[in-house]
């Protein structure tokens, strides 16, 4: 009967433990918000960095799976590229190992610190007051694996108990154990907690323990690849590259364990001490191997899963520096609007495409493209906001807003885009296609205002003098013809396809208008440049 007592206080404490990770981790994502998803979207184009960035970030919020579905959540949005996202999940398995350390340094005796400071906090009418939740719940993680640690010391005195752990036993079954365990608690920092613990108290063998938390490793992935199941292709192959790298992880070191692992009893002085340090090495050691391979072993994952043909090249993120020359800061961002200009006409391309194809890849690819832009444009807003209140000279306030209005344009020829997008998503979902004489009026259509756009986007790029004014006249007819086809089969109930196609036009009538007004104000920006005298324009060197 005591026994039950144990293994039910126990079952309690460790439930605790996990409900305490699950809100600390919740609360720091909160607190973070959309600045933490620019962070690593802006941070991880370097391996070493993003690696960083991973361990970091796991080790503030306490949760290697959070961690990586975070990174698959982005490259699903499309803010990271797939080799970006490798280096954050590399990198988290070695956040993980902080609670590792400060469970075999008994530095959780001063959870309670923590526990009262958070909720103390919790009740300032400052802003600080903001972190008081995330502070307690801190030390209440900690809390709960004293309890834990209290609850289970009974199970000292069972001596058969105490012989089945400390024998040694198969580390694949020790392995496995560890990695169907993590997949249910959906944390390794549980599995790699309670091992700790087990040892400290002379429950565990170190031999034992060790197999245990690489298997923790692998179980960790559980959550990414669950929450992979309703992404794109490229999120799909972070989600599996975290498994890759888990389990190779625990292949390279295999043979080391199963060699050498009968000597790992031999550390008698403080067996928990070296299981945390065993585990901070094995992680490190990993991620190191892995960041040097990097390259092969995306190529490795592009190979296995097939080569995503539908990703694409990320845009340069605005980053407002007030010590940056006014000159420079304008150069860059007519540099980013062409850049984004030909963006949003491969948007437009691949939204068409989809149209014309009915192909649920591209259809999914350009899905992707749409929810980058709408990042984008967040980033834009906020740039625009901190660099217009920055800037005092007049001149500068009527170039720099000169320019806000011509990517407030842009924007709002993708929001053209979007609708057209949402034309192809309502067709989908009512299951209706277009037959083939409307599709090959959406095909002029699109290759026309393709054509619009290069008509544009290479006077921006060239810095040369703009006129659509004949594209535009051309497109426009095209439209007034493509609208007194339709009339006539608006009519027939048999042509369900028609309505949507008429969605179409309307759309791509004002993607028009928007191309031609933004053409008006680039040919009007160009004239005002080509007045300037190199004097004036040369503000970088002030």
């Amino acid at each position: 009967m005591e026994l039950i007592h144990v293994i039910m206080a126990g079952v309690t404490a460790i439930i605790l433990f996990v409900f305490g990770l699950e809100n600390f981790s919740a609360e720091i994502e909160q607190i973070s918000g959309e600045r933490f998803r620019r962070f690593l979207a802006r941070a991880t184009k370097i391996p070493a960095i993003g690696v960083l960035i991973g361990a970091l970030v796991t080790a503030v919020i306490q949760s290697s799976s959070a961690t990586s579905v975070i990174a698959v959540s982005l490259v699903n949005a499309g803010v990271l590229s797939f080799k970006s996202s490798v280096g954050i999940v590399f990198g988290a398995n070695i956040g993980t190992t902080i609670t590792a350390q400060l469970v075999a340094f008994k530095l959780t005796a001063f959870a309670p610190v923590f526990i009262i400071v958070g909720f103390l906090l919790s009740f300032v009418r400052s802003k600080i007051s903001i972190f008081g939740k995330s502070i307690f719940y801190f030390g209440f993680v900690f809390f709960c694996l004293n309890l834990i640690s209290a609850a289970l010391a009974p199970l000292q005195n069972e001596p058969a108990l105490i012989k089945y752990l400390i024998q040694p036993q198969n580390p694949l079954f020790a392995i496995l154990v560890g990695c169907l365990f993590t997949a249910a608690v959906q944390s390794s920092s549980v599995t790699t907690g309670l091992a700790i613990i087990f040892t400290q108290q002379g429950l565990l063998s170190l031999e034992n323990a060790v197999p245990l938390i690489m298997g923790a490793n692998i179980g960790t992935t559980a959550t990414a690849l669950i929450a992979m199941l309703n992404m794109d292709f490229a999120a799909k192959k972070t989600a599996l590259s975290h498994f890759f790298f888990n389990v190779g992880g625990v292949l390279i070191f295999l043979p080391i364990l199963l060699l050498f692992g009968d000597r790992l009893n031999e550390f008698d002085s403080n067996p928990a001490v070296a299981l945390a340090n065993i585990h901070l090495v094995f992680n490190v050691v990993a991620s190191l191997i892995f960041v040097v391979l990097i390259n092969p072993f995306t190529r490795l994952v592009d190979m296995l899963l097939g080569e995503d043909k539908m990703d694409f090249a990320r845009l340069a993120i605005p980053t407002f520096n007030e010590q940056t020359a006014f000159g420079r800061v304008k150069s860059d961002l007519r540099q980013n609007l062409a850049d984004l200009l030909g963006f949003l006409q491969e948007s437009y391309n691949l939204v068409t495409l989809s149209i014309e194809s009915n192909y649920r890849s591209i259809f999914e690819a350009s899905a992707k493209r749409m929810e980058y832009i709408n990042f984008l444009e967040k980033e834009y807003v906020g740039y625009f906001a901190k660099a217009v209140s920055s800037v005092s000279d007049e001149r500068e306030s009527r170039e720099l807003l000169r320019l806000h209005t011509q990517f407030d344009y842009l924007f709002q020829i993708y929001d053209s885009i979007e609708d057209i997008f949402n034309t192809k998503k309502a067709m989908s979902k009512h299951y209706v296609e277009l037959k083939s004489d409307l599709l090959l009026m959406v095909r002029k259509l699109s290759s026309q205002t393709l054509v619009l756009f290069d008509d544009i986007r290479k006077p921006l790029i060239e810095g040369n003098q703009l006129d659509v004014t004949a594209r535009a006249k051309e497109l426009q007819e095209m439209l007034d013809e493509i609208n007194r086809g339709l009339l006539p089969l608006l009519a027939r109930p048999d042509r369900p396809d028609v309505g949507t196609l008429s969605n179409f036009v309307t759309y791509s009538r004002r993607l028009k208008d928007k191309l031609e007004t933004l053409a008006d104000l680039l040919d009007s920006q160009q004239a005002v440049l080509d007045e300037t005298s190199p004097d004036e324009t040369g503000l970088a060197s002030r």
